[in-house]
């Protein structure tokens, strides 16, 4: 076993990334306020050829270093658009034929190990403020609300780490890596 080199992972380049089809995930970061965490979803969205983040409210922008510091470029690759409010990118996504699916503890939520997304739809994954989750009424406007399962003695997961496994899971689950 030896360590791959940059060369034999055989990346795309920004320019090819771009001209590369996508999968069919959008990101929505709901007031989102730590910035190396809206420098992980650039970097989890780059990995997963997600069509797209909408940062929102007062969600970060790049550049700034500590986005870039997460992103490691992540933010030239993956496309992002600044919504002043998380509503407007639900408006959006609602009329771009996504289903929306926000990632909360709520009591009518579906486990994400229970959750079978359609093959052929567009999903939109909602993440929320680290201290108060989603907007009430972002969670209204969703299809679902996923929760993640958890089996320890805190109530939540980073949004970074609760990013990663959602998006991996709906990947998988979408058999984008059967090809």
């Amino acid at each position: 076993m030896k360590k791959l080199s940059m060369e034999e992972l055989e990346r795309l380049s920004v320019e090819e990334f771009k001209e590369t089809k996508k999968s069919p995930i959008a990101l929505v970061l709901d007031n989102v306020r730590s910035l190396n965490n809206v420098g992980s979803a650039f970097r989890t969205g780059d990995a997963f050829r997600v069509e797209k983040i909408y940062l929102c409210g007062i969600t970060g922008t790049p550049p700034h270093r500590d986005i870039q510091k997460t992103a490691l470029g992540a933010t030239e690759s993956v496309e992002w658009e600044y919504c002043l409010n998380t509503m407007e990118a639900v408006h959006k996504l609602k009329a771009e034929g996504y289903q929306l699916c926000a990632l909360e503890q709520v009591d009518q939520s579906v486990l994400l190990n229970e959750f079978n997304p359609e093959p052929n739809k567009k999903y939109a994954l909602i993440f929320g403020n680290e201290v108060f989750g989603v907007e009430e009424e972002v969670l209204k406007a969703c299809n679902q609300v996923l929760e993640i399962p958890q089996l320890g003695t805190k109530h939540s997961l980073n949004i970074s780490v609760s990013l990663g496994i959602a998006v991996w899971d709906l990947m998988v689950k979408l058999e984008a890596f059967d090809s």
